[in-house]
């Protein structure tokens, strides 16, 4: 399957059936998560991106099939080894009627290493040393050595006022300017009006936005956790479209013709992720003793974990068909996936025969630890997993859990072995493999989300050297190289790429299905 193929390129027209103007003016939007806090550079979590790309603009745009654009830069290039000149949009207004210029570009990627969070957005500025302005639209961004991938880094750089965010760019201080309101001035579609966290986000249309004027007055995001009851809410006409319909729901909404079901391939890969520490905290022998040492750090332990996940059955029972068996932890055809890395084999036998191998004949138990509120399928996908490793020995306690709670206790490294998914939402391996797969080395910038302690010499060494070439082919090599090593080290185990099911009353009601998930109200249009 290749990106150009996608069924998220495909436009459809979802339903909505409008009561009367007023009505036609107000979006309301039905959504599985939200933000984490109203600041953008708070958290790197999908749900909380989303909710941001309403009211700010990023530097690069990223597309419908992740493809980069031009965004609050209208253009980049390398003019050295270690600079890019980025030229930036002129006549853009923030909310408020001030001026957009290079100085709110040079403080947004100053401040987000001091305010960014658990799940940190530093890996978007990761690679920058210093930012320099040139001319009020104009800035060089020194990086340390050559960053071949920076424009792809900068599809999460949002854009704050420096002004307005100016008294609450600390810790303590930016939940109370971006949460109150007081700090949340953007330049994008549209404005604050209020937010009541697991509630609602109130926006109201920005008039003077550059790209034009967007369909909706009026937008709601209402956050609806529970799919029954997201899908109830739009039945019961309460909201106009929901995202992430669950695998069974789509199934029974097929013969709904009040509803329309759309579905799209998703950037997002579930991968199992196994500690890699000498004492790992949740594994014990199966009458409850301690081990020895961590089992997960045998090889053969690792294998067997593999060869005892069914994918075809995960995706075709689990997931009713909502989904695709993963080998490796990008989509195929992202630059740096491998075609060389084989789908792995289902087989239990072998995988018995390895635990005994390994000194576990008789098995040990493990607390797995998953999100069951963030990406479609996910808290079934760990139940399928638990139940599959339970059958070869591996007796599994499976832990679904809001994401509010697992993300905090993930980056504690509380878990011995967890799962949750991943997208490559820069489209490029340096994205994925160096925020993962490299050993976390925060002088480096690499690493921020190895909670493994994972370290392979070969793939650090490559993903250096990848992420100074400017060479595409030979950048791609690289990657795909690490690619092969990292997945056959089998510390990271990728089990399956989702797809996403959007929903609504049917009608005319244009969409055009994002790769990234992403439900945007500035690109759904009404057709009356």
């Amino acid at each position: 399957m290749k990106k150009g193929k996608l069924l998220a390129l495909i436009t459809f027209t979802f339903g909505l059936i409008l009561a009367n103007f007023a009505s036609a003016k107000t979006l309301t939007m039905g959504v599985r998560g939200g933000p984490d806090s109203m600041d953008p550079h708070f958290s790197a979590l999908g749900p909380h991106a989303e909710a941001a790309k309403h009211i700010f603009d990023t530097l690069v745009w990223s597309g419908t099939n992740l493809q980069i654009e031009p965004g609050l830069a209208t253009s980049w290039n390398p003019v050295d080894n270690d600079t890019w000149e980025f030229k930036l949009r002129k006549g853009v207004k923030f909310h408020d009627g001030s001026d957009f210029d290079a100085e709110d570009v040079k403080f947004s990627i100053e401040r987000i290493p001091v305010v960014s969070g658990p799940t940190t957005t530093t890996i978007y500025v990761r690679r920058v040393s210093e930012v320099e302005i040139i001319d009020s639209h104009t800035i060089h961004i020194h990086t340390d050595g050559q960053a071949a991938t920076l424009p792809n880094d900068f599809i999460r750089l949002f854009i704050v006022s420096s002004d307005a965010a100016a008294e609450y760019s600390t810790p303590e201080t930016s939940a109370e300017g971006f949460n109150s309101g007081k700090a949340t001035v953007g330049t994008g579609p549209y404005k604050f009006v209020s937010w009541e966290p697991k509630g609602d986000l109130i926006l109201e249309r920005n008039d003077d936005y550059w790209r034009g004027k967007g369909s909706w007055q009026k937008v709601i995001r209402k956050e609806i956790p529970n799919d029954s009851s997201r899908l109830a809410a739009l039945k019961a006409g309460q909201v106009d479209v929901i995202n992430y319909v669950s695998s069974v729901d789509y199934l029974a909404l097929g013969k709904d013709s009040k509803i329309d079901a759309v579905k799209g391939d998703s950037v997002y890969i579930m991968n199992l992720q196994l500690d890699q520490r000498e004492k790992t905290p949740l594994v014990r022998a199966v009458d409850g003793s301690e081990l020895d040492k961590n089992p997960f750090r045998d090889f053969k332990v690792r294998q067997a974990i593999d060869h005892a996940i069914d994918r075809e059955t995960m995706v075709e029972i689990v997931l009713e068909g909502l989904g695709m068996p993963a080998n490796q932890m990008m989509p195929p055809g992202f630059f740096g996936s491998s075609e060389k890395i084989p789908m792995p084999e289902y087989n239990p036998s072998k995988s018995k025969k390895l635990l005994s191998e390994a000194g576990y004949a008789n098995g040990f138990e493990v607390d797995l630890y998953c999100t069951s509120d963030r990406l479609p399928g996910d808290g079934a996908i760990c139940q399928g997993l638990g139940q599959m490793l339970t059958q070869v020995g591996i007796r599994t306690n499976v832990n679904a859990i809001s994401k509010t709670v697992y993300f905090p206790a993930y980056s504690r490294q509380e878990y011995s072995m967890f799962m949750n998914g991943w997208g490559t939402l820069t489209g490029e391996a340096s994205y994925t493999l160096g925020g993962l797969a490299h050993s976390n080395n925060p002088d480096l910038k690499l690493g921020a989300y190895n909670r493994l302690e994972y370290k392979n010499d070969d793939v650090d060494r490559l993903l250096q050297a990848g992420a100074k070439m400017m060479d595409e082919d030979k950048r791609r090599a690289t990657y795909e190289e690490a690619m092969e090593k990292v997945m056959a080290d089998k510390v990271y185990i990728s089990l399956v790429q989702l797809q996403t099911v959007w929903g609504a009353k049917a009608g005319t009601l244009e969409f055009t299905p994002r790769y990234d998930e992403d439900t945007l109200a500035f690109f759904i249009r009404s057709a009356n």
